[in-house]
Order: structure tokens, then C-alpha cells, then sequence
């Protein structure tokens, strides 16, 4: 999508269109502040709007961010626009934390990607006008003034969760950026810290089909790891080797989620975050989403019947590939069983000061943790405990297994390499865990019998995948309510072997 003309933003500006909140910000050349569309600030003039098209283009033309509107309470949309999968793959590596730390350059994340450091580049100049490094240190300052307006955390754990090197380093940005120390745009009003518990808002770009994801992580909700509980969905954390524990509540007036985060090092916050809004599919244009596929006749009744159906992602692109091997050609309810027994087998204790509800205890096992294991000790196929077995070594050999590497083909013909790994299970991890919104597990029995039902005649593997062309790149949406209308989405049956 490229940015509409300077008309059409300057409308949307005077209109406060949220439409556009996320997609278009302007900066204001008389006061050198960039604002999102939705600003409850008088409307300047139209002489002095600059219509960009990410926050950061916006702070590397020299504006600095709002303290209205809150630049950083934006719905995350940059990873929607136009139709580079590339960027979309880049930016969630940086949100979790790529180009952070001595020898994670722009280089290395474009190796990554599968392609060269100036291609990226140029992607990222024409796409969000700014470049990845701009993006990573944009994305820094917005989370930390995020905390300081939201929470209580003391200013050096704000600095060390927005990933500064130093306190100093991070007063000088700031002093930089807004001419005033961080603590100056704390407000007397900002959200009360509790005392074992950091607590944020997570924006999306409604409409949001809660009601759907809560049940969806319902059926899959492994004992001791996940609880869903009174309209909130809670689980147990681990990331390099600390642990703790999440809750999520929607916040329909504020069109956001509400994430409280217990855990012991503030410095894994922004990847946490990250995680979530994974997880939870925040980061959708929806409206996007919904105009593209209801061009299909098939389709165009489901768009209307949930418009905010959201694609659900996963915690750990490894337990999504256990869960997923878990589930070859059982129940939903009978692989959920065998997780539970995974996890009270080979998942470490969490701390009880760091647990959110009293069901939660222990953390899914890493690969390192079952690679080292005698016996998994499950009762099930040997072929099957074979291809867990194989998933964890090979998890453990590659760390980036399970991240965005190349394009969609490249990511599920490299799965298709872990012995185990068939074309069903490597597009499900693709959709779930790595976040390809164009992943297709076009053999799946509950796509095929809802196509066949709407079309009237037998679907077959072949035929979907044809269909399905015209849906891309956003096919798995277009499967999400496929499985939503079949009443697969939540307690779907796998008969596929791989």
C-alpha cells in the first residue's frame, strides 16, 4: 500500500480518521512534533503537514513524537503495508530484538531474511521510508516512553527493557528528542506500578473477534502452562532460561489488550510484548484483510459474518512444532492431553512468586531439555516420538529454525527437511509459529470439506490450492474462517500423517 496523496491524509487528519491511526503519520513543520491521525490536538495547518509513513521516517526527519496522541499506543500496522513479506519478516525480527546487541547488524538480519543488506535497504526505504536501524531505535524509544507514561518502573529499568546500553545513553536521547529528562514525561496520572507486575496496553485496528481467539486458546490450553479463566487468557514464560508468567484481557473501549507481565528481568520486556502481539494477531490491517478476500463469492459471506477474525499465532515457534506433531491425526482434546503429560514430564517448575493463577506451574520444555532426555515417555507412535525427537535436535542446532528465514516456499521446504515434517505440519508451523500470513495447509480435511460444502462439489488438495491463489497474500485468513465456518477452528481433527 503505498501513501495516499497529501489530500487524502490532510482529510484524515481533520476528520481524526481511525482508519489510518497506524498507517499514516504527520509531522508538523511550525512546532517539529509528528502525531498520528487520531490527535485531539487543534489541526494544523495544511502547509505545515508532512504525511509520512512510519514513526520512524517521521523521528529521522527530525520530529519528535507527540505527547497527546502517544505515537507509541498506534496500532502496529507497518508490518501490513504494501505487499513486501520481507519487511513484514524483518520487522517482527526486530521486535523481538535483531539488530539489538554487539553483532546483530543490518548485515546479519538480511542474511537471515535470504537476501542481500542493500536489497533490505532499499525495502525498507520504499516501504516505510526509513531504515531498519532507524526502525530498531524508533521502536526503542517509543516502548521506553510507552513504560514511563504507563508505569512506575524507575527509569533504570526503563532504560534496561528499552534495550539502552547505559542510563546516560538513554537521558541523552531523550534530552535529544524531547528537550526534557525521561522523568518529566511521567504523568502524576499514569497507571499506578504494581509492585511484582508491569502493566501495558496493546493497541489493535479493530474490529477484534475476541470471543473467537479466547476459544480457540481454550481447546488448546495445555495443564499447567495456560489457563483460560473469566474472558482472560494466562500462561507460564521462559526466555533465556528466566521465567514467569503473562496475563491477557481485552479492553474493547480502548480497542486494545491489557497485558500484565510478571518476571524477573525487565530486559526481556520488548520480547515478551513481541510475543503477544504474535500471538494474538495485533498487528493485522483487518479492514485490509476483509476488502481483499471479500472478492470472493464463497468468502465474501464469512468476511461479514466475523469481521474481526483474527489468524492466532503462537508462543514459540518450538512448541508450536511439538503441538503440531502432537496433533497428527488425533483430537484437538487427545493432543492437548499429551502436551499436559509433556510438560508435567520434562517442563521445569516456575517460581510461585512469579505465577498470575494458581493452575499455572510449569514452563513448555525446551529443546535442549528433551534433546537431553533418556525417554519423552509418551505413549504414542514411535515414528512420532521419533519426529519429536528429531525436531528438538534440530531446534537446538539451528536457534533460528523457527523464525522468518526467505519466502514462504523457501520456509516450508527447509521444514519439510526435519524428518517428521510433511507439507501439512510445515504450513501449520509456517502459519502459527513463523507468522506467514500467506501459509496454506491446503490438504487439511477441514478446508477441504468447507470449500466442498460452499461449492457444492468434492474439493480436492489441487484444486483449493488453485483457488486460493486469488486470496494471497493473506490465504491464511482466508483458512481461518474456512475452519471457522466448518467448526474446525477450534476443535479441528488432523487426519494428515505429516
Amino acid at each position: 500500500m503505498e501513501l495516499p496523496g497529501p489530500e487524502v491524509c490532510y482529510r484524515a487528519l481533520q476528520s481524526s480518521e481511525s482508519r489510518f491511526d497506524g498507517l499514516i503519520f504527520v509531522g508538523v513543520t511550525s512546532t517539529g512534533i509528528y502525531c498520528r491521525p487520531v490527535c485531539p490536538a487543534r489541526t494544523p495547518r495544511f502547509e505545515n503537514c508532512r504525511f509520512l509513513g512510519s514513526a520512524a521516517a517521521a523521528q529521522d526527519a527530525g520530529f519528535r513524537p507527540c505527547l497527546r496522541c502517544r505515537p507509541e499506543t498506534a496500532p502496529d500496522l507497518a508490518s501490513w503495508r504494501g505487499t513486501s513479506n520481507t519487511v513484514s519478516r524483518a520487522l517482527a525480527l526486530i521486535a523481538e530484538g535483531a539488530l539489538d546487541g554487539e553483532g546483530n547488524g543490518v548485515e546479519k538480519l538480511a542474511e537471515r531474511l535470504g537476501l542481500g543488506e542493500r536489497q533490505l535497504r532499499r525495502l525498507f526505504l520504499q516501504h516505510l521510508g526509513a531504515s531498519p536501524i532507524s526502525v530498531a531505535q524508533t521502536r526503542r524509544v517509543l516502548f521506553a516512553k510507552q513504560l514511563i507514561h504507563e508505569t512506575r518502573m524507575p527509569m533504570t529499568e526503563v532504560a534496561m527493557a528499552a534495550g539502552f546500553g547505559s542510563l546516560r545513553r538513554f537521558n541523552e536521547t531523550f534530552l535529544d528528542l524531547f528537550h526534557r529528562p525521561p522523568s518529566a514525561l511521567r504523568r502524576k496520572s499514569s497507571a499506578k506500578f504494581e509492585e511484582k507486575n508491569v502493566v501495558l496496553r496493546l493497541r489493535y485496528r479493530p474490529p477484534y473477534d475476541w470471543d473467537s481467539m479466547l476459544a480457540y486458546l481454550q481447546a488448546r490450553a495445555i495443564r499447567g502452562i495456560e489457563v483460560v479463566d473469566s474472558g482472560r487468557y494466562l500462561r507460564t514464560v521462559e526466555i533465556d532460561g528466566a521465567m514467569g508468567s503473562i496475563e491477557v484481557t481485552h479492553l474493547p473501549d480502548r480497542q486494545s489488550l491489557g497485558v500484565s507481565i510478571r518476571f524477573p528481568d525487565v530486559r526481556s520486556l520488548p520480547a515478551i510484548v513481541a510475543r503477544v502481539r504474535r500471538q494474538f494477531d495485533l498487528g493485522a490491517d483487518i479492514e485490509t484483510i476483509n476488502d481483499h478476500l471479500s472478492g470472493d463469492p464463497v468468502l465474501a459471506p464469512l468476511m461479514a459474518q466475523r469481521p474481526g477474525l483474527r489468524a492466532p499465532g503462537g508462543w514459540d515457534g518450538f512448541e508450536i512444532a511439538v503441538r503440531a506433531v502432537l496433533g497428527q491425526q488425533i483430537s484437538v482434546v487427545a493432543a492437548r492431553r499429551l502436551a499436559g503429560q509433556l510438560v508435567a514430564l520434562h517442563g521445569r517448575a516456575v517460581p510461585r512468586s512469579f505465577l498470575l493463577h494458581p493452575e499455572l506451574s510449569r514452563v513448555f520444555p525446551t529443546a535442549k531439555r528433551l534433546v537431553s532426555a533418556s525417554s519423552i515417555g509418551l505413549a504414542m507412535p514411535a515414528a512420532r516420538l521419533k519426529a519429536l525427537k528429531t525436531i528438538a535436535e534440530s531446534a537446538l542446532a539451528d536457534p533460528n529454525l523457527f523464525r522468518p528465514f526467505g519466502s514462504i516456499e523457501e520456509t516450508v521446504a527447509r521444514l519439510r527437511t526435519i524428518s517428521g515434517i510433511g507439507e501439512w505440519t510445515a504450513q501449520y508451523i509456517a502459519l502459527r509459529a513463523i507468522r506467514e500470513m500467506d501459509a496454506f495447509p491446503a490438504s487439511d480435511i477441514g478446508l477441504l470439506r468447507s470449500v466442498a460444502s460452499m461449492d457444492g462439489e468434492k474439493a480436492t488438495p489441487a484444486h483449493l490450492v488453485s483457488r486460493a491463489e486469488a486470496w494471497r497474500p493473506w490465504r491464511a485468513y482466508a483458512a481461518q474462517h474456512l475452519w471457522a465456518a466448518n467448526g474446525t477452528h477450534v476443535n479441528a481433527i488432523s487426519n494428515r500423517k505429516g
